[in-house]
């Protein structure tokens, strides 16, 4: 529908006017006609979706009339009105498409098929003379002026007879729809609508415009069903039950916070304020079934805000579960008093933390450590935290659960980890959670798998280098070696040779490659740097050749 700016339907047809005042600039090449043929398919689409949509909203009538006639029996009449009249100036424009092709093609035309045009079987589709002589006349007396005529009475029948002006944006919808105003000629002239739309145009473009007028009618026939279906609601209350409703902040609260729950009607009327009473009831069953309620004893009455809630206020003194309930009185339609119970319940208890490392029972030096921390009932966008010893930020460590990460400083001292929470808009500090911290622990030295046993001789050769493994430790850290020395003994010699990283060098192989089985490799003085930066020394690795 209108509302000050042109909807996409409008633009489309602002876009194919464009499209069709350069292609017959073209004189109706084939490029034109097929571009034409692609216009007349995609409207002929269009054409379809709204024919379904309209069947559905039919059959929409169709069940609310069943259910309910006296209600619905009437906007039913009206929209099989508005499809009468739709469908009989569809037909009218279809006709016209009709006589075009017959009068062009012949009686025996393949661009027909009964009454439905196969554009891309239409021979004369650059027929200049036809669709004038069939839309306009050589007295401008022909069928475009009737079918102007059609078009103007089905829409101003649609607004007076059908919006009768209960919906402006309807109205001005179908009115831009619709229209028929004159326009303008090539040459800056005001020319009415049927020579401006339809005259002097070649058989292909004057079908793709008469598919357009056919799209407008469906459209506005959908805009007024869609207006006509709202009006079997509209008079309507906008809810079908009323009950009493408790919506808490939170049902757990903790020993010296606040509990606070708001107390309303669900479907209420802004009109007639409803009176809430907080205490114990009486329930009474009526000689037709019905129940009446009334309070008992000592009661509290809630102030009641321009929404028509009730806000309940209780200090948790004491730690357990806690239960209140009440009436919701509202004056009815016939004046009489209507009574709704409620009954809600929440839990107290002692303020209480948790904050828990996910992975292990220690923080380590160097890195992340993934940490949970929860207050029960609160959300985790209200938990503040801050640490000693170290830092302490919101975020995930890949590979772990914990919304927190904790990454201390210095070993043999504790790291404190301090939470507070928003609590009712109130801040509540929580006594600080005790750690220790330590170092990472140092790697093993690895050489084809092993730090000790036999290896066979082209085992060996084969292997990259000295790798630093962490074993029996939840996280997942790397160590990189940064230097080693294989060592052997030949004729009572010593021979050693260092890499300078993990890898071995070229002498370091020609060494292994020199012993015979029995004999001894040693890899000594291993270094690693550790996820924390620092350097470890590892213990040796003492391996016989096989």
């Amino acid at each position: 529908m209108a509302h000050g700016k042109e909807t996409p339907r409008q633009k489309m047809n602002g876009m194919m006017y464009l499209i069709l005042t350069a292609m017959l600039a073209l004189n109706v090449s084939k490029e034109a006609v097929d571009a034409f043929a692609k216009v007349e398919k995609g409207l002929e689409k269009t054409l379809a979706n709204y024919v379904q949509k309209n069947n559905e909203i039919y059959k929409e009538f169709d069940r609310a009339a069943a259910e309910n006639p006296e209600k619905a029996g009437q906007w039913r009449k009206k929209a099989y009105e508005v499809k009468q009249r739709a469908d009989e100036l569809y037909e009218y424009v279809q006709d016209l498409k009709v006589e075009i092709i017959r009068k062009a093609d012949g009686e025996d035309t393949d661009g027909l098929r009964g009454r439905r045009v196969i554009i891309d079987s239409v021979k004369k589709y650059d027929e200049n003379n036809v669709p004038s002589q069939v839309l306009i006349g050589a007295n401008h007396d022909q069928k475009a002026y009737a079918l102007r005529a059609l078009i103007d009475e089905y829409r101003t029948w649609l607004a007076e007879e059908m919006i009768e002006g209960k919906d402006i944006s309807v109205e001005q919808s179908i009115a831009e729809t619709l229209s028929t105003e004159p326009g303008l000629a090539p040459d800056g002239t005001v020319e009415n609508w049927e020579e401006n739309t339809l005259a002097e145009l070649p058989l292909i473009a004057a079908i793709v415009m008469l598919s357009k007028v056919q799209v407008d009618i469906r459209n506005s026939e959908t805009d007024v069903l869609m207006f006509l279906n709202e009006q079997i609601t509209a008079g309507d209350f906008k809810f079908t039950d009323i009950e009493a409703v408790v919506l808490a902040s939170s049902s757990y609260v903790m020993r010296g916070s606040t509990y606070e729950s708001e107390v309303f009607i669900a479907a209420s009327d802004t009109t007639k304020e409803p009176e809430i009473l907080i205490g114990n009831y009486r329930e009474t069953v009526n000689a037709d079934g019905t129940k009446s309620y009334e309070m008992l004893g000592d009661y509290t009455k809630l102030e009641i805000d321009e929404r028509g809630r009730g806000l309940f206020r209780r200090t948790a003194t004491s730690i357990g579960p806690k239960t209140y309930k009440g009436l919701i009185k509202l004056q009815a339609p016939d004046g009489s008093e209507v009574a709704y119970p409620f009954e809600e319940s929440f839990n107290v208890g002692a303020p209480n933390v948790i904050v828990s490392p996910t992975a292990m029972n220690v923080l380590y030096v160097g890195i992340d450590n993934p940490i949970d921390i929860s207050v029960p009932g609160v959300a985790s966008n209200l938990i503040q935290a801050s640490m000693s010893n170290g830092r302490i930020r919101r975020g995930r460590v890949k590979g772990y659960r914990g919304e927190w990460a904790a990454s201390p400083e210095n070993v043999g001292q504790k790291a404190s980890i301090n939470v507070s929470a928003t609590i009712n808009g109130e801040r509540m500090r929580f006594p600080p959670y005790e750690f220790r911290v330590q170092r990472i622990p140092d790697p093993v030295a690895k050489f084809a798998g092993m730090t000790e046993g036999t290896v066979a001789k082209n085992v060996a050769l084969a292997q990259p280098g000295v790798f630093a493994v962490l074993e029996e430790f939840l996280f997942d850290l790397e160590y990189r070696v940064t230097q080693f020395t294989v060592s052997i003994q030949q004729r009572g010699f010593d021979r050693s040779e260092t890499s300078n990283s993990a890898r071995l060098t070229q002498e370091q192989r020609d060494l292994i490659e020199s012993l015979n089985r029995g004999q001894k490799m040693s890899i000594i003085n291993i270094r690693a740097i550790a996820p924390d930066k620092s350097t470890r020394r590892l213990p040796p690795i003492i391996l016989t050749i096989n």
